[in-house]
């Protein structure tokens, strides 16, 4: 019954919300490894914490999705 009263969303409403997600997502994985980078210099250092910091905020975008997706 309340799939009916939702309207879906169109093409740029999901482009746009996805590309919203994807810097979310993407600017403090990029960020914590350039930045351990620069004040370690050891690039093996850097791939480590940029990739658990990437996954601690892919953890998180399932919870942002599920509020900026849904239309009302």
């Amino acid at each position: 019954m309340s799939d009916d009263n939702q309207t879906k969303l169109s093409i740029g409403e999901i482009v746009l919300k996805g590309t919203i997600i994807a810097v979310i997502i993407t600017i403090p994985s990029i960020s914590g490894f350039v930045i351990t980078w620069i004040i370690s210099d050891n690039l093996i250092h850097a791939v480590v914490i940029g990739g658990i910091i990437h996954f601690i905020t892919m953890g998180f975008s399932l919870k942002i999705s599920k509020k900026i997706l849904v239309k009302k």
